[in-house]
C-alpha cells in the first residue's frame, strides 16, 4: 500500500514557527509542501520556501485599537496575492494550515474555497479573565479591555472560517469562544523527549568562562524576552532576599531586551535595566547571559538545580516543558497554564504570581532540597513524556490532517 501524497500547504510569517516538525515530516514521506513566510525565514527540508512582503506599513495615526487588525489584514492580502499567484500556476492544495496570530490565513479559503483549512488556534484574547487586567501593576483600565476584543476579531474570523483547529494546550483551547471550542482539537507542538533527558554529567559555561555542573546550586530563569508577562519583575524584585538565603546560589538569567508581549519599560530602557534600577546591583553570581544557541541552553537547563517559571495567563512557553522534559525542578506561579502541568509537590512546586518574598523562600527551599526531589523530577519527565512526546503529537498533528483530507487508499499491485 503507498502513501497517498498530499499538497500542502503552510502559512506562518516566521518559518517554521509551530510547524518545525509537522512540515518537514510531511516533506519527508512524499507530500508537496509548500510554506508562505515572511522574508528573510529559515529554509526547511524538502519544504518549497515563498516569501511575501506587505505591500505597505500600517496607516500612521490609525486608531490604536486597529493597528493589530490592519496589520492582520495587510499580511492577509499579501498573502492571498501569493495563493492567486500559485493557483494560477496550477497549485491547488490539498489542505491548508496556518497559525492565524498574525492575519495570514484570512483569505485561503477565498482563494481555494473547497480545500479544508486547519488553524493552529494558539490564543483568543480576551477582555477578563486571562492576560488583560490580570496584573494590577500594570493595568490598562477599560481601554485595554477594548483594545482586546478589537483584537480578538481576527482570531474569531480565523477559527470560523477554519474546517478544524488545534491548539498546544486545554486552558489555550478554552479561551476561545464556546461555541467554537468542539472544531479544536487539543495538539501540543511536541517535545522532544528523545533529545531532551536528564544529563548528570552536563556543564554550562558562563560567560565569564566559569563552568556549572550538576553538583552546583543553579537557579534557572529563562523567557525570549525578560519581560512582566513572563513574571520577570516579580522575579527580579525575590532576587535580593533569595541570594541573601542562599549564599552559594549561581542565577543563570536566559533571554533577551526586546519585548515580546505586553508594553516597553518607561523610559526607553529595557524591562531588565528598569528593574535592576529599582532593585539595586546584584553580586557577580547572577548572571545575564541572553539568548542562547539551542545547545547551550538545554545545558543550562540540564544543569539547572532548580527553575523558576512564571507567567501571566496566556501561552504556555516551550521552555517549562522542556526543563520537565530534562528533569528538571520548577517552581511555577500558580497561574492557570502553569497548573496543568504543575502539580504541587507531585511534578513541581507552585507559588503565587504576585508575591515576591513567597517566591524567594520557596525558591530557597527548592534549592536547599534540590538532591531531595528526585520523585518530583521523575514525575515531570513522566507527564511531559505522557501528554507531549513529539512523536505522539506528530502523530495526532497528522492524523488530524488525515481526518480533513480524507484521502483515497491508493494500492499497489
Amino acid at each position: 500500500m503507498k502513501v497517498c501524497i498530499l499538497k500542502v500547504l503552510f502559512v506562518h510569517q516566521n518559518c517554521p514557527g509551530q510547524f518545525k516538525h509537522l512540515a518537514p515530516a510531511m516533506a519527508a514521506r512524499g507530500d508537496e509542501v509548500v510554506f508562505i513566510t515572511q522574508k528573510g525565514k529559515p529554509a526547511l527540508p524538502g519544504v518549497r520556501k515563498v516569501e511575501y512582503a506587505p505591500h505597505r506599513a500600517v496607516t500612521p495615526k490609525i486608531h490604536p485599537y486597529l493597528v493589530g487588525s490592519e496589520a492582520a489584514v495587510l499580511n492577509a492580502q499579501a498573502v492571498a496575492r501569493i495563493g492567486f499567484q500559485l493557483r494560477d500556476q496550477g497549485f491547488r492544495p490539498d489542505v491548508m494550515i496556518g497559525n492565524p496570530g498574525w492575519g495570514e490565513t484570512l483569505f485561503l479559503k477565498d482563494v481555494w474555497p473547497d480545500v479544508p483549512l486547519i488553524s493552529m488556534s494558539e490564543f483568543y484574547y480576551r477582555g477578563r479573565g486571562a492576560d488583560v487586567g490580570f496584573d494590577p501593576e500594570f493595568d490598562g483600565g477599560a481601554d485595554a479591555v477594548l483594545r482586546a476584543r478589537t483584537r480578538a476579531g481576527m482570531h474569531l474570523l480565523a477559527i470560523e472560517a477554519a474546517d478544524a483547529a488545534y491548539a498546544p494546550t486545554h486552558w489555550q483551547r478554552d479561551q476561545f469562544p464556546e461555541v467554537y471550542r468542539s472544531k479544536i482539537r487539543v495538539i501540543h507542538d511536541g517535545i522532544d523527549c528523545a533529545a531532551l533527558r536528564p544529563d548528570a554529567h552536563a556543564t554550562f559555561s558562563l560567560p565569564s568562562g566559569q563552568t556549572l555542573g550538576r553538583d552546583d546550586e543553579v537557579l534557572t530563569y529563562v523567557a525570549r524576552n525578560l519581560e512582566p508577562y513572563r513574571g520577570f519583575h516579580t522575579f527580579m524584585r525575590a532576587l535580593p532576599e533569595l541570594l541573601d538565603r542562599r549564599p552559594d546560589a549561581q542565577v543563570v538569567i536566559i533571554g533577551g531586551d526586546g519585548v515580546s508581549y505586553g508594553s516597553a519599560a518607561p523610559g526607553g530602557k529595557s524591562w531588565r535595566a528598569h528593574l535592576l534600577d529599582e532593585i539595586g546591583p546584584l553580586p557577580e553570581r547572577v548572571h545575564f547571559v541572553g539568548r542562547l544557541p539551542y545547545p547551550d541552553y538545554v545545558r543550562a537547563i540540564q544543569v539547572s538545580s532548580v527553575h523558576a517559571y512564571l507567567t501571566y495567563p496566556f501561552v504556555l512557553s516551550w521552555s517549562l516543558l522542556e526543563v520537565m522534559a530534562v528533569g528538571g525542578f520548577v517552581v511555577g506561579s500558580a497561574t492557570p497554564p502553569v497548573e496543568e502541568v504543575i502539580i504541587e509537590g507531585e511534578t513541581g512546586w507552585l507559588v503565587d504570581f504576585f508575591d515576591e518574598k513567597a517566591l524567594a523562600k520557596r525558591l530557597a527551599a527548592a534549592l536547599a532540597a534540590r538532591d531531595e526531589v528526585e520523585g518530583i523530577r521523575d514525575a515531570a519527565r513522566r507527564l511531559v513524556a505522557a501528554r507531549y512526546d513529539l512523536r505522539d503529537c506528530l502523530k495526532a498533528q497528522l492524523d488530524l490532517v488525515a481526518d480533513v483530507t480524507n484521502p483515497p487508499s491508493l494500492t499497489g499491485a
